[in-house]
């Protein structure tokens, strides 16, 4: 989809609104909206315009990427803001969930200034939602990055050994996702060995692996925009009963989910189909995380996939389905998958070995 078809949908949700403007603050829908990946800026957008505001370190490279707006000088604060705000709009929407409290009262300010004064009207998650269904074009690169993560985790993981330290795994990680091609990773890689794979957001640390460890890979390639996120469990020798128990407990949970979630539960009932496995098996306590979470230019974007999640799973929606169980002092199994719900079913995009506890 071309962005001008982007932005005629963004018009498309000021006008269900009844938005005369609206102000893009968050860098992930900027980049969506009009192509410019930049660090910094502000898009506004009435019915009959489209503007870019960014700095002076970034107006050369707005102006090629975001070729549907007009590109507009930052040199004195907010000065452009209450100058596009000074055409007669009424009311001004804002994405409240990436305005902090400060850049409000800045917004609010400029307005002042106005006669009549416009009014900031908060829209939540309405922007995002747009990007929440993924295009072909966006499909294809999503799929890119989850190669590069996926090759990397077959890789490094065939290589985990007794005595590597978490951050030396952690490292060879990034290494060879980037040599692969990523632009850089999705988010902070998480190595967690022995006792730590009870901390589901571990960071990697000076300890080495022992034989007999499970050790939790979870990591992501950025790439073109766009990111990538997978978990795999490894165990350094034979499997302990207690460690195949658990683990095929998880991956039980994760294939049934990919095999009975439909287009039309909520994020919240596919949660559930995972969520009762384990609870079935005795361990719902120690799955306190949600089962996924939506996957885009952002790693954690819409559709939210977890107990509470009210939003409808649609066709085109990419998501993550990441059970896992964690057991203070011993440790702890999450396995992970990206899907698409494609003609009402998932789709498996993810293909690292899992079907079954990797003994290295």
């Amino acid at each position: 989809m071309s962005k001008s078809k982007r932005i005629d949908r963004l018009r498309a949700m000021m006008v269900e609104k009844e938005l005369d403007a609206f102000l893009v603050t968050s860098e992930e829908n900027r980049s969506y909206f009009s192509g410019f990946r930049g660090s910094a800026g502000y898009l506004w957008l009435t019915a009959s315009d489209a503007l870019l505001a960014t700095d002076f370190r970034y107006t050369e490279q707005a102006a090629a990427q975001a070729t549907d707006y007009r590109v507009v000088r930052i040199t004195a604060g907010l000065e452009w803001f209450k100058e596009a705000a000074s055409t007669g709009v009424a009311r001004i929407g804002f994405e409240d969930q990436s305005v902090t409290v400060s850049q409000f009262e800045a917004l609010r300010e400029q307005l002042k200034v106005i006669s009549p004064s416009p009014e900031l009207v908060a829209t939540g998650a309405a922007s995002s939602q747009l990007r929440a269904v993924k295009e072909p074009d966006e499909l294809a690169v999503i799929q890119v990055a989850i190669d590069q993560a996926d090759k990397a985790m077959e890789t490094v993981g065939a290589q985990l050994r007794p005595g590597m330290t978490e951050r030396e795994i952690a490292w060879k990680l990034e290494q060879c996702m980037r040599e692969l091609g990523a632009d850089a990773l999705s988010f902070e890689t998480i190595v967690a060995s022995g006792t730590n794979g009870a901390k589901a957001h571990h960071k990697p640390t000076d300890r080495k692996l022992e034989m007999g460890d499970g050790v939790v890979l979870d990591m992501g390639a950025l790439y073109d925009g766009y990111c990538s996120d997978i978990t795999r469990t490894f165990v350094l020798g034979k499997a302990s009963p207690q460690f195949r128990k658990v683990y095929d407990i998880v991956l039980a949970a994760q294939e049934i989910t990919e095999a009975t979630a439909r287009a039309g539960m909520t994020g919240g009932d596919v949660d559930g189909l995972a969520r009762a496995v384990i609870t079935e098996a005795g361990y719902g306590d120690d799955f306190g995380h949600s089962l996924g979470h939506g996957i885009g230019i952002a790693v954690h974007e819409l559709p939210g996939v977890g107990p509470k999640s009210q939003g409808v799973i649609e066709d085109g929606m990419v998501f993550s389905v990441e059970p896992g169980i964690y057991l203070t002092g011993w440790g702890g199994v999450r396995i992970e998958d990206l899907v698409v719900m494609e003609n009402g079913n998932p789709r498996i995009l993810t293909h690292a070995h899992k079907r079954d506890v990797v003994e290295l």
